[in-house]
């Protein structure tokens, strides 16, 4: 059987049921998976999945090509991928595998595979790729003892994962009301008794647990699927609305006001906080946040990098560097301050809580945003390139610019004007070149979207700018 190699991503395997991703597929992919693990010395893995409905026959799969490799699994069942992150760490066992496709709409499946202090990415992918094209033609897909020479152990981890969240968080003296949109997904099942102990008082909103996900997509960052919670945060004078992606790793945050918060301004609450705890610290800035974040961080004491988009390479860098935090405009955010340097969306949502809880009466966190510096921005739009193109052109659009602009190329180019900046880089997981422009101006803004519009259509030959009106 021929494997569809666009499902093997920059950063995890993802791709549609059944056409892309189906049980045979997933038992080739736990096979190599664990001729993977074998290779780098490891006998035993943890298995975690999601809430969508085609995880179960896809898990059994999984767990039997694991199995037929004699790795010992230890099965987690269904849970949010930071508690598949922390069951590593709990258990002292670095390989597994998460089965999720995160905020995908629900025809979706994928897998995330840790190895070492991270999960992997890049080559190391594409190797996992090489291997199962290698593996053997399954003879069933379900599991079984494989003479005894291999186990599967079923553990809860969850009650253990709360309780470690519960123990880092504590707030302060304001009582807070909080509204919570799970989307349906994973989230659903934990984030609300998660807040109960926290003492927040919770208005849930789509917190049930269905993997068809039939009132929007359980992705954040996208508007159109904060509309009910902006709503219901103002209806019931909530202090905050917060969104969970489908797997649990990012956050969205609504205002009281029902203003749905970026990720870079998000960050600016974080780095206050942290910097007030640890001057002069480094900070990972993914390449498309504002220059607010950047020049908030650098008033703060802070030393801002600009470094790659991608869960698995802004952890990576935070290793390398021993950065305290990271975030990124997607909701994934790195605590390592007081917490273990991975994206837990849960665990960011209650360092929130626990600024928001020692404001004085009175204040806002709309308040406290709108004392932040006033930039014009576009959103993060994502424009139709395909993959054997995309690269190319982001190339030369990157020696283009160098011509007349400073630029940033840490990841595409972000191209730097007097009064603002444009960024143009390669999705490494869509067929899709992805833009975002900021002015310190409306007028500022347009001219900048202009320059980097005529730029894209001469350079890089891409079409569709409906985004920058």
């Amino acid at each position: 059987m021929s494997l569809d190699r666009s499902i093997f991503r920059e950063y995890d395997i993802r791709g549609t049921v059944p056409d892309q991703l189906n049980e045979e597929v997933a038992w080739r992919l736990g096979y190599a998976c664990g001729e993977y693990f074998k290779k780098a010395g490891r006998k035993k893995a943890i298995v975690g999945r999601d809430n969508r409905l085609t995880g179960q026959e896809l898990h059994q799969a999984l767990l039997s090509g694991l199995t037929c490799m004699e790795i010992d699994v230890i099965d987690i069942g269904i849970v949010i991928t930071p508690a598949f992150y922390y069951a590593l760490h709990y258990l002292d066992i670095d390989a597994g595998v998460m089965l999720t496709a995160s905020h995908n709409p629900a025809e979706y499946n994928g897998l995330k595979v840790a190895l070492g202090p991270g999960t992997i990415h890049g080559a190391e992918i594409q190797e996992l790729a090489d291997l199962a094209e290698m593996a053997p033609t399954p003879r069933h897909y379900h599991l079984h003892s494989h003479d005894g020479k291999t186990s599967v152990q079923k553990m809860d981890i969850i009650p253990k994962y709360l309780d470690m969240l519960l123990s880092k968080i504590m707030l302060g003296p304001r009582k807070l009301k909080v509204a919570v949109d799970c989307g349906n997904g994973t989230t659903s099942l934990f984030a609300v008794p998660f807040l109960e102990r926290l003492g927040c008082e919770v208005i849930p909103l789509y917190c049930e647990s269905d993997g068809r996900f039939p009132n929007h997509h359980p992705d954040p960052t996208i508007r159109a699927n904060l509309t009910d919670l902006q709503r219901v945060v103002v209806e019931n004078k909530a202090d905050v609305g917060l969104a969970f992606d489908g797997d649990g790793d990012r956050l969205g945050v609504v205002d009281n006001e029902g203003e749905m918060l970026f990720g870079d301004m998000l960050m600016i609450l974080f780095w206050r906080e942290i910097l007030a705890k640890h001057p002069g610290a480094d900070a990972l800035i993914e390449v498309k946040c504002s220059q607010v974040l950047v020049d908030e961080v650098k008033r703060m004491g802070g030393k801002p990098q600009f470094w790659k988009t991608g869960h698995s390479l802004m952890k990576a860098r935070m290793r390398e560097i021993n950065a305290l935090f990271a975030g990124e405009m997607s909701g994934h955010m790195y605590f390592a301050d007081e917490f273990y340097g991975f994206d837990d969306a849960l665990y960011a949502a209650g360092r929130l809580l626990r600024i928001l809880s020692h404001y004085s009466p009175g204040v806002t966190l709309a308040d406290e945003v709108r004392k932040l510096p006033k930039y014009y921005s576009t959103a993060e739009t994502r424009v139709h390139c395909p993959d054997d193109v995309k690269f190319k052109a982001v190339a030369d659009l990157v020696k283009h610019f160098q011509k007349t602009h400073e630029v940033i190329t840490v990841d595409g180019v972000r191209v730097l004007f007097p009064n603002g900046w444009g960024v143009i880089r390669a999705s490494n997981t869509q067929p899709e070149i992805v833009t975002r422009c900021e002015g310190t101006t409306p007028e500022s803004l347009q001219e900048i979207c202009q320059v980097i519009k005529n730029a894209l259509l001469t350079v890089g030959k891409v079409q569709d700018f409906s985004w920058l009106y």
